[in-house]
């Protein structure tokens, strides 16, 4: 027995005649806020040591440089503020962080800790374009390094490249988050250490330490890769140790 009533099929909305295929063409956008984009590039800035401890910001500058209002650089600051990567002072002023020697060295253990983890996971999971992007931060570090004067500006671009490729290359994302709050800042400290005497650079500790852990890396050497690794952030930080630049506790 046919159904009195016929069932009537929904009708389409009159603008999806080719939505589906126009939407998949745009792909998720990310959900990033100006805020979001000042952060991103201050944190950069401060964990390849282009910003130096003392090193005062200024909001307006920061402003005119990005090509945004000052409500989002103020919302980046904040947060950064937040994280102890920079520091509001009376006033407004804000500035990076000048760190106690004390402060420091905790920094350092935790480092060893957890970028040594970061460089034994690497070893066993960095794939061959990872190891060619770190092999290639490595030669042009090397080559700053050797450079007449030492190129102390592309030597420090090139070393935190170096480390983010390689801590990336562990393929986990929460151990690198918390690594790159540590560099947020180790950063502006590891400044110290290359631009404020760049014949140091020409000692080799650093460039040592980089061509073992390559080694290690091209030998799948979990173990090599966290002795070369602790070995780059222990010279550095005995150097800068040495040299006074930090605060008196």
């Amino acid at each position: 027995m046919k159904a009195l009533v016929q069932p009537i099929s929904p009708r389409p909305a009159r603008d999806s005649f080719s939505a589906g295929s126009a939407l998949a063409e745009i792909g998720v956008l990310p959900k990033e806020t100006l805020g979001d984009r000042v952060a991103g590039e201050l944190r950069a800035l401060l964990m390849a040591g282009k910003l130096a401890p003392g090193e005062k910001l200024s909001l307006r500058k920061v402003a005119e440089a990005i090509g945004v209002s000052m409500m989002p650089v103020r919302e980046a600051i904040s947060r950064l503020a937040a994280d102890g990567a920079l520091e509001v002072l009376p006033g407004r002023a804000v500035r990076v962080p000048i760190m106690s020697l004390s402060q420091f060295r905790e920094l350092t253990r935790i480092r060893l800790v957890l970028e040594g983890y970061a460089a034994e996971e690497a070893a066993r999971n960095a794939s061959e374009a990872d190891i060619a992007a770190i092999a290639e931060a490595e030669r042009i570090f090397r080559e700053a390094a050797g450079s007449t004067p030492p190129n102390s500006t592309e030597a420090v671009t090139a070393n935190h490249k170096l480390h983010a490729t390689l801590y990336r290359a562990a393929g986990m994302p929460t151990l690198v988050e918390m690594i790159e709050r540590l560099w947020l800042r180790a950063g502006p400290v590891l400044n110290l250490d290359m631009r404020s005497d760049p014949d140091r650079l020409k000692g080799g500790s650093a460039v040592q330490a980089h061509a073992a852990l390559l080694v290690a890396l091209r030998a799948r050497d979990d173990a090599g890769a966290r002795r070369a690794i602790e070995a780059d952030i222990s010279a550095a930080a005995a150097h800068i140790a040495r040299t006074g630049g930090l605060a008196d506790d």
